[in-house]
């Protein structure tokens, strides 16, 4: 019905003609439907039941299977996985390519996945790696940056990423990083501020220099998301709370300007909230820092304005980002 209508009104306003209208509205009706998001999130589905389902079935009969059979069957899965990987790769290019082999990315990240169940397995058991505890979570961080950087797998990247934040000593993954995290020490605060910078370095400089552009993005959400939350933590509980402050407007105002090059809503949204936070910390404190009741006043007619700029902001998005109506 939508689409019906604006062709009448593109008719009405002679931009096509009745043919070029009807021959528009025969195509949109009898189009194929593309299942391709659907399938790959089924695929992604049967990967994380697969794993999930093998680590209850082992668990449950660990006694009548023995450590070893469950050694040689996981190491199985994950040397054929990468087998397969390795087979039907693509030459490596620092530009994005498409596999013409759909699976290979499914099978690459069953591949990763039984990989971390073999080395936490091989440490539970076997005590593999001793007390070197780093090594756990550093070895996964380089196979899967070497892997997503061969095969060009932005989920492997994401988990490559968040394996090296482990190893540093802070959750990145976004749902877990407020309750993972201890925002309370000083020292954490400025180690995921630090990484989160970086990792948002990282990315700009890919774009920047075209290694892998597609994958700035993952740096930048991750690595800021990660950044601005420390940051905003650090504000709240810190004795240099207008140095957080300025950091934070900073980091703000370079993801609005991000978002309105590569006209992105998430780095949009992302840069106007965390520096909406900011900036009314930065009032109410200043108000408070002054003792002067008059500021106090003012201060409650801030959310009454930033209320109806929040208003405007969303009737204006597309038009901040430039985007066309």
């Amino acid at each position: 019905m939508k689409t019906q209508t604006i062709l009448n009104s593109l008719q009405e306003k002679g931009i096509i003609s009745a043919e070029q209208g009807n021959a528009i509205a025969e195509f949109e009706e009898h189009k194929p439907f593309s299942l391709h998001y659907e399938l790959r999130t089924l695929l992604y589905l049967g990967i994380t039941l697969l794993t999930g389902g093998l680590g209850v079935l082992i668990y449950q009969n660990l006694d009548t299977i023995g450590h070893g059979v469950i050694v040689a069957l996981i190491a199985i899965i994950t040397l054929g996985c990468f087998g397969f990987v390795l087979w039907k790769r693509q030459p490596f290019t620092w530009q994005e390519h498409q596999n013409p082999h759909t699976f290979t990315d499914f099978a690459l990240l069953l591949g990763c996945s039984s990989f971390l169940v073999l080395e936490g397995y091989l440490q539970y058991q076997y005590d593999l790696f001793g007390t070197k505890y780093g090594l756990v979570t550093f070895l996964p961080a380089v196979l899967f940056f070497i892997s997503a950087y061969f095969f060009d797998h932005r989920g492997v990247l994401s988990m490559a990423i968040t394996a090296f934040a482990s190893w540093v000593g802070v959750s990145i993954a976004p749902f877990l990083v407020l309750s993972q995290n201890d925002f309370s020490a000083p020292h954490f605060l400025n180690t995921a501020v630090g990484l989160g910078l970086g990792l948002s370095a990282v990315g700009l400089f890919s774009e920047y220099k075209n290694l892998k552009k597609h994958f700035s993005f993952t740096y930048l959400l991750l690595g800021s998301n990660l950044a601005l939350i420390a940051l905003l933590m650090a504000m709240f509980s810190q004795t240099l709370w207008l140095v957080y402050v300025l950091i934070t407007l900073s980091l703000c105002v370079g993801l609005f300007l991000y978002a309105r090059k590569t006209q992105s809503y998430v780095f949009l949204l992302m840069g106007t909230i965390y520096g909406y936070i900011a900036l009314t910390y930065l009032l109410f404190k200043i108000a408070e820092l002054l003792e002067n009741q008059e500021l106090w006043i003012l201060a409650m007619y801030y959310f009454l304005i930033s209320g109806v700029g929040v208003v405007f902001f969303l009737l204006k998005i597309k038009k901040i980002l430039g985007i066309k109506e």
